[in-house]
């Protein structure tokens, strides 16, 4: 499924995973960590590291990111869900 969101969002989700959370989520879906750090606007494809279906275009708020995939997003954000359902 696709999704729209800002650069600046996106990378707002990535700044607020817990360390290790890269990692985490490129063994659940079997896939480089580099990769899941490109997902987030890294430029790591000398290491390994695939593109993955990101689009950014320039505008206000860092830009538009256009996200073919939302898979490693909603592995980010069900991270991020269950780190603040242990803070209540």
């Amino acid at each position: 499924m696709t999704k729209t969101i800002s650069f600046n969002e996106l990378r707002k989700i990535k700044d607020s995973l817990p360390s290790g959370s890269s990692q985490k989520i490129a063994d659940e879906l079997g896939i480089n960590v580099d990769t899941v750090r490109n997902y987030f606007g890294g430029q790591h494809y000398k290491d390994g590291g695939n593109s993955c279906g990101v689009h950014i275009e320039p505008g206000p708020d860092g830009g538009i990111v256009l996200l073919d995939d939302t898979t490693i997003l909603d592995k980010a954000l069900s991270i991020l869900d269950a780190l603040n359902a242990g803070k209540e």
